[in-house]
């Protein structure tokens, strides 16, 4: 009987076959190195290496979570509770765009004595000196002021965030005036002696920065200062 034929497939000239010979060694040589990884681990001196990499990876976990925290901490300090409540000119401020020639003279950015632009300005009730000055900063959520000085007058620069401004006033309905500065402005704002202030940032992620200028010495520890004037800051 005839043999069958024999119908033979040659692959492509461009693929090549592994050998059988090589394919095993490549498989040895995987697995040698895998079992010198293991052991390796399995040594005392390996765990700085372990301790490395659990750092890079929690490192690397921070760097994805930052973003929703950033989100999340932006919805807990929206500025919902707080709106403008009368004009600058009953919260006693004056504020200008960060660019504004009035205070950026030069490419240098802005520059200003707050006392004489006080005064320049109408401002009435500010500071009349420097005798105590202070320079402060305010994180998104944070507070400062809140009180009221009986013995001095006070004048503040503020910028950097956006900003509520609180100033007792009488004339205002509800006993206060309040304004938002914005990120980008820079406001001069003066509070006569007797008068309650407070600074709140109500900004997501900026802080602000602010200097205040007290034309006689403060004793914090004296009655001359009440505290926590607004319960609802």
């Amino acid at each position: 009987m005839a043999n069958p034929r024999r119908i033979s497939f040659s692959p492509s000239g461009n693929q090549q076959q592994l050998p059988i010979s090589a394919a095993a060694g490549f498989q040895n040589q995987t697995s040698t190195q895998m079992s010198s990884l293991i052991s390796f681990l399995k040594k005392p001196h390996a765990f700085p290496f372990l301790l490395s990499l659990f750092l890079f990876l929690t490192w690397v976990s921070l760097r994805f979570q930052r973003p929703s925290d950033s989100s999340h901490q932006r919805e807990e300090w929206h500025p919902a509770k707080f709106h403008s409540s009368g004009s600058d000119q009953m919260a006693n401020l004056l504020r200008f765009p960060a660019s504004s020639s009035s205070i950026a003279k030069d490419k240098r950015g802005w520059l200003l004595n707050p006392i004489s632009l006080a005064l320049d300005s109408a401002l009435s009730g500010g500071a009349a000196g420097c005798a105590s000055v202070h320079l402060g900063e305010i994180r998104p959520g944070g507070v400062r002021g809140n009180h009221r000085h009986h013995t001095c007058n006070e004048t503040f620069v503020i910028w950097g965030a956006k900003t509520v401004f609180r100033l007792e006033n009488d004339a205002v309905k509800n006993g206060y005036a309040e304004v938002i500065i914005g990120a980008d402005e820079v406001a001069v704002a003066v509070s006569p002696h007797g008068t309650a202030h407070a600074l709140v940032n109500v900004d997501p992620v900026k802080s602000t920065y602010f200097m205040g200028c007290q034309d006689s010495i403060i004793n914090y520890n004296g009655s001359t200062t009440d505290f926590n004037v607004w319960k609802d800051l």
